[in-house]
C-alpha cells in the first residue's frame, strides 16, 4: 500500500513570506507569466531566450549580422505577401500597433525607471548602515555575484537569470509545502551545529583565576 508524505504548514514559508507567491511577485502579468499562468507568453519568452543564447553564444552570430538577417528576411516576407494579397485575397500585412505606440514605449521606459530607482534606494538605504547584518549579507552577497560573473560571459549570465526566473518559481508554486519543509530543516540543523561549534569554541577559552565558575 503507497503511502504519501504530507507536510503540515507549520513550517514557514521561505523568505518569510505570508502572502501567495503570485501576490509576492506583483499579481499582474508579469507574475502570470513567471508562475506560467499564460502559457503562451511564457513559452514565447523562455523560447526566444533559448534560441537567443544558442545563436550568440553557441553558434557566435554577431548582433549587428543577425538584425541585418533579421531586417531582409522580415522585408522579404512581407513583399511577397504584398504582392501576393491582390491575387490570394489576403490582407495587406502591417506592422503591429504596439511597436509603434508611444504610450506602450513610455510605460515600458517609465517600468525600468520605476524599478531600477527601487534597486538604487534599497542599495542606498542598505550602505546607510541601519542594519548592519544586511549590510554585511548585501555586500557578500555582490561578492559571490561577482565571482560568479567571472565564470560565464555577460549573455550567458543573463540566459541562466532568465532560466531560473521561468522555471525555479512556478516548480516552488507546485511544490511549495516540500521546499519549505525542507529549508526549514536545514536551517534548523545547520542552527544546532553552529550552536554545538560555538559552545565547544567558548568551553576551550582559557579563563582567568578571577572569572567566576560558570553555573
Amino acid at each position: 500500500m503507497a503511502t504519501t508524505m504530507h507536510y503540515g504548514h507549520s513550517a514557514p514559508r521561505l523568505f518569510g513570506r505570508e502572502r501567495t507567491l503570485h501576490a509576492a511577485l506583483g499579481g499582474r502579468r508579469a507574475a502570470d507569466i513567471i508562475l506560467w499562468r499564460d502559457k503562451r507568453a511564457s513559452a514565447a519568452i523562455l523560447g526566444a531566450a533559448t534560441a537567443a543564447w544558442g545563436l550568440f553564444e553557441v553558434a557566435e552570430f554577431h548582433l549587428l549580422t543577425l538584425v541585418c538577417y533579421a531586417a531582409m528576411i522580415s522585408m522579404l516576407v512581407f513583399f511577397i505577401w504584398n504582392n501576393a494579397s491582390s491575387f490570394f485575397n489576403l490582407p495587406v500585412p502591417r506592422i503591429p500597433e504596439t511597436l509603434l505606440s508611444e504610450r506602450a514605449t513610455r510605460q515600458a521606459i517609465q517600468d525600468g525607471h520605476r524599478r531600477l530607482s527601487r534597486v538604487v534606494e534599497t542599495l542606498y538605504d542598505i550602505a546607510c548602515g541601519k542594519d548592519i547584518k544586511m549590510f554585511i549579507l548585501t555586500v557578500l552577497s555582490l561578492y559571490i555575484a561577482s565571482v560568479i560573473a567571472d565564470c560565464f560571459s555577460s549573455l550567458t549570465l543573463l540566459y541562466l537569470v532568465v532560466l531560473g526566473t521561468m522555471t525555479l518559481p512556478a516548480l516552488y508554486e507546485r511544490y511549495d509545502s516540500e521546499v519549505d519543509h525542507l529549508v526549514a530543516r536545514g536551517v534548523h540543523d545547520l542552527r544546532t551545529h553552529f550552536a554545538d561549534m560555538d559552545s565547544g569554541v567558548l568551553r576551550k577559552i582559557p579563563r582567568g583565576a578571577g572569572a567566576a565558575a560558570p553555573k
